[in-house]
């Protein structure tokens, strides 16, 4: 059968229905979709009916597209069963490479001849994962931020087998639905905003760890300063505010030196048992009982606030 365009596709095949699947399953039953989905542990339709009937009143104030219905969701038995037909499958087992590539095997005589597999793989590379299956230049890697029903971004790159038309469509998919793709153009474990923020995470660990900060002030450090603008406005962008008149040439000019040798000062931590104990008791004290759900309900609360004040306003740099 020929691929229908991105934006004529009604069915999403989903594999793996934890904390990433389940949010996926929202987005997309938010969007309009059908969503046929498997995941193997016990009790998955009842885990995956509730995480969708809590986060709907979210996706309700966000906006429901044309035929959204949380019950438009169907939990198969067998991965076969939820790729039969499907022409995009949005795959979210646990990131091991092993498992993957078994799963992949499994489903690969069973996918049409025109399906996309995206993996939202946060760091493995796709090449590794499609090697040597029939259906792998269908394969790319369709990696979203968590919580995917609520954040936009999704980094899309192929791997060595893939057909080049395969990441176009898929990045035409993404942003035909609500989603903000971007491409990579070359395969890097972790992607780009995994390593940006690994980058940040580094020199956060060795802050806390040197004793230059607490992790509360490191934190309010982030949340009430660039943080606010990266919400926005990424690195390039705010560099080339940074340097007035001069854009990025002037900033780099004045602030290259100085960079250079906070680059040099950077920290390495390890990550060891006592750097774990170290940092799992600063953020305890920080959070003062505060509980996971808890957190979770005021980040999105607050992504949901941040995301309808950028909906009216156009962000900087964006093409008038």
């Amino acid at each position: 059968m020929a691929r229908p365009a991105p934006a004529a596709v009604n069915t999403i095949a989903l594999l793996g229905t934890g904390t990433i699947g389940a949010s996926w399953a929202t987005y997309f039953l938010a969007r309009g979709f059908s969503v046929t989905a498997w995941d193997p542990a016990p009790g998955t339709a009842e885990r995956l009916r509730a995480f969708v009937d809590a986060a709907w009143p979210t996706m309700e104030r966000l906006g429901l597209e044309p035929g959204a219905d949380p019950a438009r969701v169907r939990v198969v038995p067998d991965p076969e069963d939820a790729v039969d037909n499907a022409v995009f499958v949005q795959e979210n087992a646990p990131e091991d490479t092993a498992l993957k590539r078994a799963l992949y095997r499994r489903i690969d005589g069973a996918l049409t001849p025109d399906a996309v597999l995206a993996s939202s793989t946060s760091g493995l590379l796709i090449s590794e994962l499609q090697e040597g299956l029939r259906s792998g230049p269908r394969f790319v890697v369709g990696h979203p931020f968590n919580p995917p029903h609520l954040v936009p971004l999704v980094e899309v790159v192929g791997g060595r087998d893939t057909d080049p038309a395969t990441v176009d469509w898929a990045l035409a998919f993404y942003n035909a639905h609500g989603k903000r793709a971007i491409r990579v153009e070359r395969e890097v474990p972790g992607h780009i905003a995994n390593r940006l923020q690994a980058a940040l995470l580094r020199e956060a660990f060795h802050l806390l760890l040197s004793g230059a900060a607490s992790a509360a002030d490191i934190d309010a450090a982030v949340s009430h300063g660039p943080g606010l603008r990266w919400a926005f406005m990424g690195p390039f962008l705010t560099m080339h505010l940074a340097g007035g008149e001069g854009g990025t040439r002037g900033a780099l000019n004045h602030f290259g030196p100085g960079l250079e040798r906070w680059w040099a000062d950077s920290g390495t931590p390890r990550l060891d048992a006592d750097a774990v104990e170290t940092m799992g008791h600063a953020v305890d004290d920080m959070l003062d009982g505060q509980s996971i759900p808890a957190l979770a309900a005021a980040r999105d609360t607050r992504l949901l606030a941040l995301l309808a004040a950028l909906e009216t306003s156009s962000r900087p740099g964006d093409a008038a």
